[in-house]
């Protein structure tokens, strides 16, 4: 891996098809403008598509517009049924909501569990067969090093009984890494091409978060952004590189090359320990596929006659 790749090294992407989640503002926004600027599709998912077309305007090249909530499955289905592309070679799962108080999805799951994991898990599953119609196809899920402070609550998974709004936020996280393992398992398991991979983005600095923390957590961010974080552009790069190098392994954790994954130029790195877990994985990926009613269908390629 090269020690200082940057978005300029993103190899010529002309004729593939990206689907860029949270894409009008922050790292999704880097990150469509810069594989537009490399020559892919962007379709870029967003909540409010005001908001997505005044991003848009900023990003040259090929890109298209269309609105997803992830925290809303029935917005996860319309926007599937609607897209105009048989088939998509990457998706980047970027969006995700950062440690707001309590709060419920359309579906009644908590906030950033039911956005971040299983809105994204019920996206994944109902994008796999046009996945699986490219000839290199990848999904690139963005978690967090917040993952370390992050569990799988089986007993309270929605936070009914007790809630902290960054505890909550490192299981959303967590759960985005075991969900790009045991789909890159599976993949595996059924001989498919596709590569699953995870990203995260460091300390960068982006408007996520001033979207959900409390305003004194805010407050301590303002003061520490400037001096700690690093820019979104950078913070991009870890998603950029896992979504388009060429060599970089299925199952692979891409993120800073810095001082404690801090910040710096993107690098395959290690998770916690306990997100290795297969045990965990097997009963979120069963508990998620009953929670979205997503049921994903691995079947082998058959071989050659």
């Amino acid at each position: 891996m090269a020690s200082k790749w940057t978005a300029v090294d993103i190899p010529d992407q002309s004729g593939r098809v990206f689907v860029v989640t949270g894409a009008n503002s922050g790292l999704g926004l880097v990150t469509a403008r810069e594989l537009a600027r490399a020559g892919a599709t962007v379709v870029m998912a967003v909540r409010d598509t005001g908001k997505g077309e005044r991003a848009a305007a900023t990003v040259t090249g090929d890109r298209e517009v269309r609105r997803l909530d992830l925290s809303d499955l029935a917005s996860v289905s319309s926007f599937v049924d609607g897209l105009p592309h048989d088939r998509v070679d990457v998706l980047i799962n970027n969006a995700g909501v950062m440690a707001p108080p309590r709060q419920t999805t359309a579906d009644g799951f908590e906030l950033q569990f039911g956005t971040n994991h299983l809105g994204h898990f019920a996206l994944t599953g109902q994008l796999l067969a046009r996945l699986r119609a490219a000839s290199e196809p990848r999904v690139v899920t963005l978690s967090s090093g917040a993952h370390r402070v992050g569990a799988i609550h089986f007993s309270d998974l929605q936070g009914e009984r007790r809630y902290n709004n960054w505890l909550w936020y490192g299981q959303s996280k967590i759960a985005n890494l075991m969900f790009c393992f045991e789909l890159q398992k599976r993949a595996t398991a059924a001989g498919w091409a596709l590569r699953s991979l995870a990203a995260h983005p460091g300390y960068a600095r982006t408007n996520l978060q001033f979207a959900g923390p409390r305003w004194y957590e805010q407050w301590i961010m303002r003061l520490t952004n400037p001096v700690l974080g690093q820019s979104d552009a950078m913070g991009a790069l870890p998603q950029l590189y896992a979504a388009t190098d060429p060599g970089v392994p299925g199952g692979s954790f891409i993120g800073p090359d810095g001082l404690f994954e801090q910040r710096g130029y993107p690098r395959i790195v290690t998770a916690a320990g306990k997100a290795y877990n297969e045990a965990i994985w097997r009963r979120l990926w069963d508990v998620s596929e009953e929670l979205t009613g997503v049921k994903y269908d691995f079947a082998p390629v058959a071989a050659p006659a």
